[in-house]
Parts: structure tokens; sequence; C-alpha cells
């Protein structure tokens, strides 16, 4: 009840050796007393350990001490079988609490709390009215376990709990999710509940979803402290209409001279229910005495104590402290409910002192029953009461959750007193006058929401007692600040968020003079102007940097509760059932709350107290009425409190004084000596105090780092100062509390006054009829770019101020907990604080060099008058007759000297450490830190200071473009120190050296204007080498930039080294942003020559006007950049001397299409050359070569889509942008694909064209059509072959031939489909001359492109990338090298590309590759060889690599021309041909990179071998062992098995469609010989008896055959041949594969028979073949014939004649048996 609890408490155990102090006997000493007269001396309470919190009942406390324990002393009436009553000055231990480590205790007016290390709670003493949460007692001896749980997990989940505020019937607990948890009697608990006591605790609903930072319990009231809801959360739009009775919530009436625009509309229900569940009071609530009987007539401005407002809204529209303007005799008289209050009411004044008009709509007859309904409201029945006044009286059913805030609103005296016919009769009257001029008022009324938008001026201050118009125009600024400190309910000295004066104006009317349809167009005019925006000085939601680092200085006060002492500081007497928001208190940083029997205190963090409540004694701390809303404590300027303690009828206060050891002030009432056991009741023995006062003996307690107080008793912890860390540590914290209350000075006094000079308009009437006199706004004397920066200047200070408010809440928070080093935020994360300064620093500079403060002297003079003593008393500036400028910049420069304190404290805390200690160590490095950062600002300050004075002697005209915010001056030329070299005779050249560039300025003498010219040169990109002296006597610098190279000349060797030193570092702080950093230590030499900047040429004819950002070396673009010129094209990629030069992105706009060409490839000195991807706005693509930015070499073009109107693709050979050389075309169009010669985009030479439909064309073509010699089939196998004219079209000579073998002879003409005219002969070939048809037989591929003459520039590219002009012809050694560098370079682009991810498996092998495998010269072994195969296979299937290349490339190509429409059974000799060219040719390269390795057929001897065995290792073809004594070299068996398995899908799709027939003979002989069982088969094919299985493996088990086993013999061979299919082992693609699975397949066949012979034999063709016959049957082979064609046209020659070769001649002698079998 009547303490306040400083959060969590920590133990200090660890913590004495750690701050130097070395006995726990000078920490946590206490010391009690009572009242405050001059004969009061503290008594000092002895105990073993340090105490860390104590708590005060009416006649009870406890302490908590270090270790957890927990004491007692005073009356302890529940302490039945013990002693009940313990003197102060002995406190007994809670033995109960034994074991458990309590880090919170509490205390209220009977019985007391604590709280333990995991959370749980603790009660005991008086529990009448649940008040310990233990049902069934009424008194509870010792401390026993509360459990607070949450119902609404399953199982119910206990709550931790972080502390505990008790009342007199009731207690709170804060848990670790920061809700408030309650238990006990009465409408304080501020549950939604009717019965009473609440055993168990419960949610305080309405705070939930909030941050609750503490609370705090009064007799019969709570208070909590609130985070404040983020923005986005807290700023609604806000409505027009009421949401319960639909409504405006403003009106507007137009009086004989004046516009009123109300917001004074009331809602008749009560309360609107917001989407939220909260409840909103309606502002009009609180009626004036007597009705408004008509527009004309004026209010009455008197109106009782409770009546205005006595709900405000927890909305921002509806704001109890609204404003009323009233016209009356057509004046305009400003007030505020509080003056009105104060002024005619007493403090004690009754809510039933209301009377009048209101009466009649009460449900009470008479104010005898309001008083009663109002008494009843103090019993525990009240939630009965009001329900049954709701039953009567109510006229909508609430929602359960707002019944109680709801009945609260229904009380006597606050029902409307308006009646809905008065309402009418209003809303009529105004329509009259809104009618006539409805646009004009729907202009009024969006410009009353824009002003909102704005600060109100300083001109009148809103709110002057008595209705004094417009404050007083023309007083001195103080005048005003005590008029505002005088309005405590209205306003404070609070750096409350500049936002608190928007909200209202919001709930505010607006007067607008004169009638609306002739003042708005003016008003609206004014409203129209520019306008300095809004900045608002208290950062939104704080650093975000901070984060939990710092306390929360945005924050809330709630109260609910009984308030019949206006203790709630709602305005009013009333009780409120749930948690309300005190929205006067809501921007005033409140940091800390106390609550006494019937008061309650806030502390903000600017070191104010505001009070309200009972103030019978004086306890309040000023005399000022009334008591129901919060006002400050009137304490001597200077006094600075941070700690209080609130008891029965007394306040306690802790302060800062002169010196920064604490001092201790104390109002309330005296207790005398012979009064302090006398009855509470009985006051003859008090007296009281109208303001706090002192009390004499604080300076003899020491360090006091917290005060409590309750009942009648006050008690204070201290501690002793034993080696100065104490004394420091209440330094630095009185520093810093010192330090912000200065800053919220300049932020209140003059930084908002300046900021408020920025309304347009700010009028003023002095009497009734007078015209407004407009000042001359800000924005119009500063110009925007000043106003701007003023503005953040204004942020940066508001931020700065916000962090300073923090760090001192932070810092009080250490004095009263931990009081030890680690905790000091400026220690641990001090880049918070020099980022803040640096900011800060950097905007009053800016504002500085751009003649901000010179700009500013003439408004502010205007507004302090020509005596600024404020500001003088402010900047601390003792000087006389200072210019008002110069006064504004030592002014907000002021808060740099605060980094020299904060050095000092740091560096006197460290001296109480041992050197060697890592406190110290910390101390020592803030120290330096700070202190260096000061050293930093104030060169700053000179830089800025330096550069001001230059621009006001600089040339006019140049001023505009080179005067920057930013910019500093370094140095300058006029004295005629440097020179341009070679410049004319009677030109002058000044050379002003800036933190960004350098400026050459040009003119010519006999001018008047001598600078005529100027360039700027940023430092980025500029470069500067002294020239030698050694042959010349002239001092010169070269300098580089972009576009430029000049000399300078210096006038000594001295002047030139200064110049080079100060554009070096120049240039080096501009490339690091040094501009940022705290430190100038640490200058390298000069700047490095290679550097990442952004340019903007303005000279280069390929790049004017372009913008390049990116890697630079000595002036020339070198590196990755990126270009982006201002037609919209845009480079990324690499550069070299300036040029694109390597892999890049190319984007460039088509006007015409509105779409973008854009090229991803290599570029060689500023051209596309070497591999790219050019996708053009057409649609069109191409991928492959460039030169020269042509397409050049192999390359592809896709044109269009399938759905678009002619899709194509060609893969060929360019020469200069056209197609030239071999190619295939792909017309999906017509169907129809050309694979042959091609020169400027025609066909031309000779070339094969297939169909769709089957036919197939070879022959020459000229200007792209069919013309010479040609050979024609058709799908049915007939043939034409002779003369072509056009495409299809037959002309000449020629021979047509039918399927059937007959044939014409002579001349054709006509289209092939169309019909054709034949002049010549017909043949018939004779039925039995077999010779006919091999006479008649057309061979295919004499007229087509030779398979050597095909892809020619796809191998000449790889030979390039080797080095070689020409196929063989280059050095072995540079295409090694060529190839590392090619890898190396790949890698390196892959690694700077973030989406390419390189896995350190294929970093590791594209090294290896980059190294030859055969590292030295000599014959070829079979080791190298292997060694040389495994490197060929990892490079061919590398794209980086040349071969992966060639390799990806012959695939693609490959593809291209046999899938699709080149599946054309017609093709598969060129395609086998194809495949054997591709062997020979990539054999070469092969050979050029290992010239050791034999040629074609050569022989490699096995290790063992002797020179004389490799002459007879040719034979070894001829013997049949397996394996040979050496192996034969060749392109198949090194290259085929890499090629063949990326090449086999459309090869062997050849061979099917060619063996189609024979193939589909061969399969229907298979499934119908299938259909035997195995002895049945056996027996037809002939196998001898011997051979047949007798039994046969099945799971593991033989079996024995029988006749209807089937598909059992010889099974392990048959699926051993079976892996002779692609698609069941997808290895076996390569002949040599193929023929091992055959030689696999005898051996199989033979272990089986061997195995049942049971003898040793040799194997005869007669007796092999059948068997095997059997086995290729059971194998179900698919396409054998096709596998069998493929073995025969790709296996190696060597293997041909060997035992590979007889088996593969079995398996086709199988083949052709089995299609033959069915004739047998």
């Amino acid at each position: 009840m009547h303490q306040h609890c400083h959060g969590q408490i920590s133990v200090m155990e660890s913590q004495r050796k750690s701050s130097g102090e070395d006995s726990s006997g000078e920490r946590g000493l206490l010391h009690t007393w009572k009242g405050y007269s001059c004969s009061v001396t503290p008594e000092r309470v002895l105990l073993s350990r340090p105490v860390l919190q104590a708590a005060l009942g009416t006649r009870h406390g406890v302490l908590l001490v270090e270790g957890g324990q927990v004491y007692s002393f005073g009356e302890f009436p529940w302490k039945q079988s013990q002693v009940s009553e313990v003197g102060p000055l002995k406190p007994v231990l809670e033995s109960s609490l034994s074991g458990q480590r309590v880090v919170a205790v509490a205390a209220g007016s009977f019985h007391s709390g604590a709280v333990t290390e995991d959370g749980g709670v603790h009660m005991w003493g008086e529990n009448s009215f649940g008040q310990c949460g233990l049902s069934s007692l009424t008194v509870v001896s010792n401390p026993t376990p509360v459990a607070v749980l949450d119902p609404d997990t399953s199982p119910p989940h206990t709550i931790r709990v972080l502390e505990l505020a008790c009342g007199e019937q009731h207690s709170l607990a804060l848990s670790a999710q920061h809700e408030v948890w309650a238990w006990g009697s009465g409408c304080q608990l501020g549950l939604v509940t009717t019965i009473f006591p609440v055993w168990k605790p419960q949610k305080v609903e309405h705070l939930a979803g909030r941050h609750v930072l503490q609370v705090a319990c009064g007799a019969f009231h709570s208070l909590a402290l609130v985070r404040c809801l983020p923005p986005q959360e807290a700023r609604r739009p806000l409505p027009d209409k009421c949401g319960q009775c639909n409504q405006l919530l403003y009106t507007m009436t137009d009086k004989e001279d004046h516009v009123i625009i109300s917001d004074s509309h009331y809602c008749p229900l009560g309360v609107e229910l917001l989407d939220d569940g909260e409840a909103r009071m309606e502002p009009g609530r609180s009626p004036p005495l007597r009705l408004q009987s008509s527009p004309s007539e004026p209010l009455s401005s008197h109106t009782s104590a409770s009546a205005p407002n006595l709900h405000p809204s927890i909305t921002d529209h509806t704001d109890y402290e609204r404003r009323r303007t009233v016209a009356q005799n057509g004046e305009v008289l400003t007030t505020t409910d509080s003056d009105i209050s104060a002024a005619g009411t007493d403090s004690d004044r009754t809510v039933g002192g209301m009377g009048g008009a209101g009466s009649q709509n009460s449900p009470y007859p008479d104010d005898q029953a309001v008083k009663e309904y109002l008494k009843k409201l103090s019993d525990t029945s009240l939630a009965e009461e009001t329900a049954k006044m709701t039953k009567a009286g109510a006229s909508f059913q609430p929602p359960a959750d707002s019944l109680d805030l709801l009945t609260s609103d229904l009380l006597p005296g606050v029902m409307p007193v308006t009646t809905s016919s008065a309402l009418n009769s209003l809303v009529s009257s105004c329509a009259s006058a809104v009618a006539e001029r409805v646009v004009s008022t729907c202009e009024a009324l969006s410009l009353k929401k824009r002003i909102n938008c704005y600060y109100p001026g300083v001109g009148g201050v809103a709110g002057a007692p008595g209705g004094v118009p417009g404050g007083f125009p023309g007083g001195p600024a103080e005048e005003r600040v005590r008029l505002e400190e005088s309005m405590q309910g209205k306003k404070s000295c609070s750096t409350g968020d500049i936002r608190e004066e928007e909200a209202e104006g919001l709930s505010r009317r607006l007067s607008l003079p004169g009638l609306l349809s002739q003042v708005s167009p003016r008003l609206l005019r004014r409203a129209s102007r520019p306008r300095v925006r809004a900045v608002p000085l208290t950062p939104v939601g704080g650093l975000p940097e901070a984060g939990e680092l710092l306390p929360s200085l945005q924050t809330e006060v709630w109260s609910w509760g009984r308030g019949e002492e206006g203790q709630l500081g709602h305005g009013d007497n009333l009780p409120r059932l749930q948690p309300l928001c005190i929205k006067c208190l809501s921007s005033k940083e409140v940091v800390l709350v106390a609550a006494g029997a019937h008061h309650s205190l806030a502390l903000t963090a600017q070191s104010q107290v505001f009070s309200w409540g009972s103030n019978s004694s004086g306890q309040l701390g000023h005399m000022a009425c009334p008591t129901t809303i919060p006002r400050l404590a009137k304490l001597s300027e200077g006094i600075r409190v941070w700690d209080v303690g609130a008891g029965a009828q007394h306040t306690l206060l802790l302060a800062d004084g002169d010196c920064y050891q604490p001092i201790l002030y104390y109002s309330g009432q005296q207790v005398r000596e012979a009064a302090q056991d006398a009855p509470q009741d009985q006051t003859e023995g008090y007296s009281y105090t109208q303001q706090p006062v002192l009390l004499p003996f604080c300076m003899n307690l020491g360090y006091v780092s917290g005060v409590f107080a309750g009942g009648q008793s006050c008690v204070a912890l201290a501690d002793r100062n034993v080696t100065g860390f104490i004394a420091s540590l209440h330094e630095l914290a009185a520093a810093e509390r010192k330090f912000y209350c200065k800053l919220s000075s300049v932020k209140n006094h003059i930084l908002r006054p300046l900021l408020d000079l920025g309304e347009n308009y700010c009028s003023r009437y002095s009497s009734a009829g007078q015209r407004p006199w407009v000042r001359e706004s800000l924005g119009t004397a500063l110009g925007p770019a000043s106003t701007v920066l003023l503005q953040s200047l204004a942020r940066c200070y508001s931020r700065l101020c916000h962090l300073t408010g923090q760090h001192s809440t932070s810092l009080t928070a250490n004095l009263r907990r931990r009081r030890e080093v680690k905790s000091l935020v400026m220690l641990e994360h001090a880049s918070i604080f020099l980022d803040t300064y640096n900011e800060y620093c950097c905007s009053v500079g800016n504002f500085l060099v751009m003649g901000g403060f010179q700009a500013l002297a003439k408004p502010s003079l205007d507004f302090f008058g020509k005596c600024p003593e404020l500001l003088q008393r402010l900047a601390e500036s003792s000087e006389e007759n200072i210019p008002l400028s110069d006064l504004l910049v030592a002014l907000f420069y002021l808060p740099m000297r605060h980094l020299h304190e904060y050095g000092r404290l740091l560096l006197k805390l460290g001296t109480c450490f041992e050197v060697s200690s890592v406190d110290y160590q910390k101390l020592q490095d803030g120290c330096s830190k700070f202190e260096a950062l000061a050293l930093h600002l104030k060169r700053r300050r000179k830089e800025a200071e330096y550069t001001y004075h230059f621009w006001k002697s600089f040339p006019g005209k140049m001023t505009d473009s080179l005067r920057k915010p930013p910019r500093r001056l370094i140095c300058e030329s006029s004295n005629k120190a440097l020179t341009l070299q070679n410049s004319g005779r009677f030109s002058v050249n000044w050379f002003i050296l800036f933190n960004d560039a350098l400026v050459h300025a040009q003119g010519v003498v006999p001018y008047k204007s001598l600078f005529s010219t100027h360039h700027v040169f940023p430092l980025a990109t500029l470069w500067v080498e002294p020239i030698p002296e050694e042959n010349t006597d002239l001092y010169g610098l070269k300098v580089i930039s972009p576009e430029e190279t000049f000399t300078l000349l210096a006038c000594s060797s001295m002047e030139k080294a200064k110049w080079l030193r100060s554009i070096n570092q120049a240039v080096d702080k501009a490339m690091s942003g040094a501009g940022q950093s705290g430190s100038g230590a640490g200058q390298r030499a000069e700047p490095p020559i290679s550097r990442t900047a952004s340019y903007t040429f303005y000279k280069d004819s390929r790049l004017k006007e372009a913008t390049y950002e990116g890697r630079w070396l000595a002036g020339k673009p070198n590196g990755r950049g990126m270009v982006k010129w201002l037609d919209g094209r845009i480079y990324t990629g690499m550069f070299k001397n300036g040029l694109e030069d390597g892999f890049g992105d190319y984007v460039m706009p088509s006007k015409t299409l509105n779409l973008n060409d854009h090229y991803q490839g290599h570029w060689k000195e500023g051209k596309m050359h070497g591999i790219g991807t050019y996708k053009y706005a057409t649609g069109e693509l191409y991928e492959g070569s460039f030169q020269d930015n042509m397409r050049h070499g192999h390359g592809m073009l896709r044109s269009g889509t399938l759905n678009s109107s002619s899709p194509s693709v060609f893969i060929g050979q360019w020469v200069h942008d056209k197609k030239t050389g071999y190619g295939v075309f792909d017309d999906i169009t017509r169907g129809e694909k050309y694979m042959g010669m091609w020169q400027d985009d025609q066909r031309q030479g000779t070339g094969v064209i297939v169909t769709q439909f089957g036919l197939y064309y070879e022959g020459a073509f000229n200007n792209n059509k069919m013309q010479g010699t040609g050979v024609l089939l058709s799908e049915d196998n007939t043939t034409y072959e002779g003369e072509f004219s056009e495409d299809w079209t037959l002309n000449g000579k020629g021979v047509l031939t039918m399927a059937n073998g007959d044939y014409f002879e002579g001349t054709f003409t006509g289209e092939w489909g169309s019909g054709l005219k034949v002049t010549g002969s017909f043949f018939k070939p004779n039925l039995y001359d077999s010779d006919g048809d091999k006479g008649r037989a057309v061979k295919l591929g004499r007229l087509a492109v030779r398979p050597e003459e095909k892809w020619r520039a796809v191998f000449e590219e790889c030979w390039m990338r080797l080095g070689c002009e020409a196929p063989g012809q280059g050095e072995n050694q540079r295409a090694w090298e060529n190839i590392a560098v090619a890898l190396t370079t790949s890698r390196r682009e892959l690694r700077d590309c973030p989406e390419m991810n390189l896995s350190p498996s294929h970093n590791l092998t594209l090294e290896s590759l980059e190294f030859n495998p055969q590292q030295h010269v000599g014959p070829v072994t079979m080791e190298k060889y292997d060694r040389i195969r495994h490197y060929l296979i990892k490079a061919c299937d590398t794209p980086l690599h040349p071969l992966g290349r060639l390799m990806e490339t012959l695939v693609a190509v490959y593809r291209m021309t046999y899938v699709g429409v080149g599946a054309n059974r017609r093709l598969l000799l060129q395609a086998v041909n194809e495949i054997m060219s591709y062997l020979a040719r990539i054999f070469q390269l092969v050979r050029f990179l290992f010239p050791d390795l034999p040629e074609e057929g050569g022989v490699i001897p096995e290790p063992s071998s002797d020179p004389q065995d490799k002459k007879d290792s040719k034979c070894a073809d001829t013997q049949l062992e397996s394996p040979k004594p050496g192996r034969v070299v060749s392109s198949s068996s090194l290259l085929l098995p890499v090629l063949l398995p990326r090449l086999y899908p459309p090869l062997f799709t050849l061979y099917a469609l060619e063996k189609e027939r024979e193939d589909d003979v061969y399969w229907e002989c298979v499934l119908r010989l299938n259909k035997q069982p195995d002895m049945a088969l056996l027996a037809f094919l002939g196998v001898q008896h011997k051979f047949w299985p007798v039994s046969v493996p099945v799971l593991g088990e033989r079996t024995e055959v029988v006749s209807s086993t089937k598909d059992a013999c010889f099974a392990s061979a048959t699926e051993t041949l079976q892996q002779i299919r692609q698609f069941v082992f997808s290895t076996t693609f390569t002949p040599s594969d193929k023929l091992q699975v055959i030689q696999l397949t005898f051996e199989e066949i033979t272990k089986e028979v061997v195995s049942s012979l049971e003898d040793s034999f040799l194997w005869s063709m007669d007796d092999l073949f059948p068997v095997f016959l059997y086995v290729v049957l059971r194998a179900r082979i698919r396409n054998l014939g096709s596998e069998v064609s493929l073995i025969e046209d790709l296996m190696d020659p060597c293997v041909q004649h060997g035992e590979h070769g007889i088996m593969f001649t079995t398996l086709k002698a199988c083949y052709y048996q089995i299609q033959h079998e069915k004739t047998t």
C-alpha cells in the first residue's frame, strides 16, 4: 500500500569486492523516523546484513536483506501465539521463509507479501477481505504460499510474479508477462466481478495486452505504470460519427460574427464500445448548468468542481482537459476545465453540488439520493447496486466485460442534461446557417483537421486563467513560461511529445472570426501557404538501437478504485471499477508511481513530482485546488527528485540539491512527540506542511539510495562512501539528471517556440474587431533548405534528449538496486551514445554551414526580444552584447561539453578499482571513447565555423551551386600558393579543397566577375601523384580524374607537401566515410590507387551523362562496376582500362517496342566478344559467340515461340552477324529441318532437308532454294534422283523409282506431291531378276555435307581457347596456361556471384583440372594413360573447361539435328558418321594436349613388358586370351565412354526406326517361343541333354527341373544378358560395355554347365550356339536388332577379331536365327 517496489531486487553478495567496498556494514544501512521537525533524529536499525528493500504498513513493516531473508517489525495482531509487537529497532526474522530466496517484499495496511526468486508469492497478515488470497482464514499468521494460476490454460499454468503491491483490502501482483493480477475486495481490484472477496488471484483483463511496468496500491485505490502502445496501435483514424448513436462528433454554429466548430458531442447511451473492447466516454457528458436555448445565446462559463467532463475519454479526441471556446459579446474566451474548476470551487466541493437543470434527467429525485448512492459505492456490494440500477435505468445491455465501466457511467449527476428536443433545436439552428454555405463549411471542417496537424502558435497561451484573451501579447518569453508552469492541470514544463498539443487541438472548438462565407476563403488561403513540417520532439518508440537496454519514457499512468478524495486523478471524485488512463500524464515521461492511503504520486524522468488526491495534511506538496488532477509539487528551483515514498498522510522525496549527495524533503503531517501513540482519528497533536520541507539531518545519513513511507513512518536506505565508489556513482547519476533537465529546458523554452514560429500566421486580438497582424514565417526567413536542416536538427536534438532521459532513468535505477559498474549501459553499449552525439553534431554543423543560425536570428529576435536573458542563461554565456546568432550556436553546441563530463566521471569511478581489474579496464576504455569523441566533435565544430566564414566571403554566384550542408572547407589557394601549369597569361585559377571535392574556379583578370566558371572534381575519383623535382625546379602535382589530367604547381616544396597531404587525407576520408568516425587517428600516407566510387561523366562521347559506380584504378573504371545512361541503357559487369572487358550484363531499351534488348556474356575492349546470350526485344534469343558487337562463330538463334506466327531455330556458324558455314535450321511452322551449308543468311551449297511427313531430300542449294542435282525419298521409299529448280520442284533429267522397283527415266517437271509431267521411259524389272534391286538402290549421304565439314566453328573456337590460330598449330605450354586462366577466372566469377553456389567438391575439381596430369615428358605408360583418361572424364564433365564446353556444344548440336523432325531413319548413316567425326577431331585435341599419347591404333605395353614385347604386341588381336599384354589406344576406347552416353537417346531412336520391321518379326517369334516351358524349349532348340540343368536355385534352395518349369533354366545368364538394354542398367551405353555384358553371359552359361557336368570341357560352337539361343530368347530384349547394329557400327576395330568379336558374332547369329525360326 504505502511503498513502491524498485523492480526485481538483485542480490549484492557478489558486488562488494567489484565496487571497491570492503564491508557489507557500509551498504544498505536502514534509518527510520516520523515527522519533519528539527528535533527529529533518525534511528539506525542494526541488522547483520545490508537491507535491499523496505515496505511499510500502517503499524508494521517488512525488510528484505541481502541473501533473500525477510524481517518484520511493528505491531502484528495476526501473530497469535508469538510476539504480537516488536520495536522498529529489533526486527524479527520470518523463519517460515527460510530456504526461500526472496527478491521483493510489500506491505499493505495490515498484511504483507513476499516474492521469491522463482516468482512464487507468499502472503501473511489480516485476511478478512481476502487480501492474502487464502480462503477460509481471517488471519494468516506466517508467510504462506499463494498460487497465481492462469485458468485459461489446461492444466492451469503457474504465473511467475515479479513484484507485489498491497493496499488495505486488496493486493496486486505484476507478472513476468507484465500483466496485473488482483485479489481481495473492492472496486480497486479492477476485476469484472460482483462477488467479493476474490480469494484467488485473477487477471485484470482491462490491462491485458499492455506492458505494465509497475503497480502501486493505496488504501482503496490502485495505480499502474504502463508503457505506451506502439504508434501504429495508438494512432487510429478519428471517427466522424459516434459509434453508438450515429450522431456527428463535430458540430458547427454560425453566430453573428463567428463560426464555432465544436466537438462537444455527447452520446445519449453513455458509452461507445470500441472495436478493441474499450469504452469511450462521450465528450459532451459534462453539461453546463443551464441549457443553451438558441445558437446566439452564450453558454455559462461557470460550472462546479466535478462537473466538467466527469468521464475523460480514453481516446485521443476526447480529453478531460478539453478547452471550451465561449462566444460572448463578441469576445473569444479560451478557458480550460481545470482553470474553471480552480476559479470557481473549493477542493472539498462534493458532486452533489451540481444541481440545476441536470436533476430532472437523473434517476434520483434530489441531491440527497446522489449522496447516499455515492456512499454506497464504498461498500463491497457496489457491483450489486450498479447491477440493479442498470436493469432499472439503462437503455441497452452492454457486453459483460464493460459492465463495471458502464455502471460508473450511469451514476447520478453524470446523466446528459440536454434533452433530445433541445438537441434537435440546436442541430436545426446550426443547419439553417449551414445550408446556405455547404461548400465553405466542408472546407472549414477540413481546415480544422489540417490545422491540428501543426503546432499551435505561441502568440497566445491557450488556457490562460481568468479568460485573458490570448494570454500576454508581446510579453517576454519568461512570462509565458511562468504562465505555462502555473497551469498544472493543462500543461507542465515536461518535454512531452509535441503531439500532445495536436491531441489538444482536436479536443477544443475552433472559433473562426467573422461569418464563414467571408472568413473561410482567407483562412483557406493562409492554410494553403507552405508550412514548416511538424517535427515530433519526442522520438516515437525511442531509439531503435537502444531496444530493451534502457527504460521506456513513453509511459501512461492508469488508476482505478475509490475516488472520493480525488486520488484517481481523473478530475472528479467518482470511483472507477476498471483501470482508466490519466491522460494528462501520458506525455510527462512518468518513471515511477507511488500511492499513499488517499493520495497518489508520479515521478517523471525530469525529476518532477506530480501529486493528486487527499491534501488534508499538505501531503501533495502544494496547496493548489482542485486536487483531483495531477499537479506539480512545489519545490525550489534546481531541486531534482529521483525517488518518492507515500505514507498515510505524508510524502517523502529523495532529491539532488546543490551537491551530488542526496537530500530528503518531507511534506504532510507533522508527528509530535506527545501525539505519536495517540489514535489515528485524534488530530490535536498534528500540524502539516504547505510545501515540501528539507529534512536537516539528511546529510548525516550518508548516500541515500532509496526512501519508503507508510503509516506515519519514514525509512531511508543509505550507503557509506568508503573508497569513493558510491559517491562517484551518485555524482554520475546526478550529473545526468541535471543534464537531462537542462536539455529539456532548451527543448521547451527555445527549440519548441522556434519551431512554433513555423506557423505561417499567428493572430492575436487585444480587443474586439482588431485586425490580426501576421508575423514573418520561419520558412520565409530561413528558406526551404535551411528549414529542412532545422527540422533535422530538431529531430537529432530530440533523439539526444530522449537518450539522455532514458540514461538518467537507468542510472537512477542502478542507484536504487545494483550499484555496480557492469550495469552501466554507457560502458556496455557505448556505440548508442557515440552515434547519437555524432549525428547531432553533424546536424548542428550542417545548419551552421548553411547560415541557418544567422537566418534564425531575426525571427528569434521577434520572439526572445532584444535582451535574451533566457538564452544567455541556458547557453551558460557570461559575455555581454554577444550577437544572437552566436548565442544560438553556443547553445546548440552545449551538449558536446557533456562528453568531457562523461570522461571525467568514468575516470573518477576507475580510480576506485585496482588497475589490473576488469572494471578498471572497462571504465578506462569508456573514458577514452568519450574523450576521443569530444575532441573529434570539437574539430568538426571548428571545420563547420571555418567553412561558414569562408562562404560569407565567397563570390556570390558560385555559392548556391557549391554550398552544401555536409561540405566542409579544408584549404584553398586564394594566396596564389597553387597555380595551373600552362594556363593562359590573363587567366586566374583558384583551387578549393572540400571534404568531398576539389573545386577549380577559373576566370580572366580584366572582367569584373573574376571567376566565371568552375568545375567540381569529386574526391572519391581523384588521384594525386607528386612529380619528381630532380629534373626541374617546379613543385608539381599530377592530378588525375576520370576525364581530365592536369598538373598543379606549388610555390614551394612545403606548400606542395601540404597540398599533397591535404588532398590525400581528404580522399581517404571521403572514401572511408571518416566523417562518421569518432577518431581521426591512423591516417594512411596515401589513399589506395584501386578503389570503389561513383562518378557521372560529362565529356566522354561514349559515356556522356552516364553514371558509373564500381571499382576504379588510377582514374579508369577497372574491375566490377555498373554504368547507367540517361536513355535507360545499363551495363553491369567487369571493366578494364575504362572499357567493358570480361563478363557483363547489358540492357538496352527499345523505343519502338517498349521492351528491352538484354545481353549477358563476355566483352573485350568495350565490345561484345566471346560467349554470350542476347535476348532481343522482338522475342528472339541468340546464344553463342560474338565478335566486335556482332554474332560471329557458333551460335543458336531462336525466333518466335511455339504459338507465334513463325517459330524457328537455327544453330550453326555465323560470320559478321550472318549465317555462313554449316548450320541446322528447324522451321517449326512448316515442319521442315535443313542441315547444310549457308552463306549470307541463305542456304547455299549441299544440304539435307527432312520433313515431318517423312520426305527426305539431299542435294544442292542455291540462293536459298533446292537448285541442282538432288535425291528425294518419300516415306514409302519412292525415290527421285535428278535435277531440281525450286523447293520440292522437279525440273530436268532424272530417275523416279517406285517402292516395288519399277522406275521412270527421262525429263520431269512439276512440284512433288501435286502432279508431275514425265517425258521418258518406264521400266519394270523381271521378278526373277535378283540383281535389279541392287542396281537401283540409292546410296544416301553422297550429296550431303561431309561429316568433317560439320561444326567446324565449334572446334575452331575450342582451338582458339587453347591459344591456337588453327587446329594443331600452337604451343602445348600456352594451351595449359589458357586452361588454367579460364578455370581460375570462372571460379572467381562464380565465387563473386551469390546465386551461383560453388560446392567445395566442385571447387576442388576445378583446381585439379588446372594442372597437366602428364607432368613428365616421356612415353605413356598404363599409369599415365589412366591419369589422362580420368582427367578427360572430369574435363568433359566440366563446362568451364574448354573440352567440357566443346562436349556440351557437340551434344546440343547433335540433339538439335536428330531430335524431332530430324528423327528420320534415312539420317542414321549420317548420324553415325558424325559421331565418328567427333571422335577423330576430339582425339586430335587430346593428342595436342598430351603429345606423348600414341596415335590411333598405337599400343601401350603392360608394366611388366620388356622392349622386345612391344614388337609382338601388334599381333595381340589374334590371341583370344584376356587381358591382352598391351592396351591399344583408339579414339573410341578413350572418348566414346564420355561422348556416347550423352548422344545415346537420339542415336538409338534412329536405329530403332531403321530396324523397325526386322525387330517386329524378331519380337513376334520371341513372344511365341517364350510360351513354352524350359524343357520343351531346350528340346525344340536342339540343346544336348547333358547341358540341361537338373536342378535350379529358387530362393536359395535347389529345386528339381520338371516338365512344367518355366524361366528357371540358365536364369543368371538371362538376367546378365538383359543388362544390354540401356534402360535396365544405365551405364551400358558404349559397344565395349555391351560386349562386356555378352562376355559375362557366356561365363554364366559356362559356370552352370560345368556345375552340372562336374567335369572340365571345352565349348564347341555347335554345342554353345543352341544354349546361347535359349538364353537370348528368355532374355526378351525388345530392340535386339538395333542393339546389334549399334555395336557393329561403333565397335572398336581392335576387338573385331578377338574373343569379344566371336561372342558378338554369336549374338548376331542368334538374332537372325530367331527371325527365321518360324519357317523352321
